[in-house]
């Protein structure tokens, strides 16, 4: 018997190349996206939240030639929220935002190409051990970090296949 699973995707699959939808990264690693990635300095953030946003971005870009052609500006807003008061008034949950405006500068002309923004949050529940608390902000905010350099990284992925043509 045939795997069902196998009989969806065909289906599938032919559907969407009828649609002229291409895979953002079709062509590896020379890709309009890949090579825009790997072209793009990323300027210092401030902040423990901008360390680990540039380290998630260097993750998700490589390291940059050089000498890159394009910058990346980003500034960080980085927020926790209370809410839910418990009986002695304290609050039983967080939540964490961080938003980020970026902007990827030509080098060259010093031409904004792209300005846009991208956020993320995560709730937090408050516990009794201040340890805790701070260990869960923390892991919040790797999460978060992530997350908005997957963002970033999809929209700087998407310009680039977008000025292919």
């Amino acid at each position: 018997m045939p795997d069902l699973r196998c009989l969806l995707l065909v289906p599938a699959a032919l559907a969407l190349a009828g649609c002229n939808l291409k895979p953002v990264y079709a062509g590896g690693g020379a890709s309009a996206p890949a090579t825009l990635l790997a072209d793009i300095g990323i300027a210092p953030i401030p902040e423990r939240s901008g360390f680990m946003v540039r380290q998630a971005l260097e993750e998700q870009f490589g390291r940059p030639a050089a000498s890159p052609r394009y910058r990346l500006e980003v500034v960080l807003d980085d927020q926790i929220t209370a809410f839910g008061l418990r009986g002695d008034s304290s609050a039983a949950r967080e939540r964490r935002t961080l938003r980020a405006r970026f902007r990827l500068v030509d080098g060259t002309s010093n031409e904004v190409l792209v300005d846009d923004t991208a956020s993320a949050d995560a709730g937090i529940d408050r516990v009794s051990s201040n340890f805790a608390v701070v260990a869960a902000e923390t892991m919040a905010l790797e999460r978060l970090s992530t997350d908005i350099a997957r963002q970033i990284s999809a929209r700087l992925a998407r310009y680039a296949r977008a000025r292919q043509g």
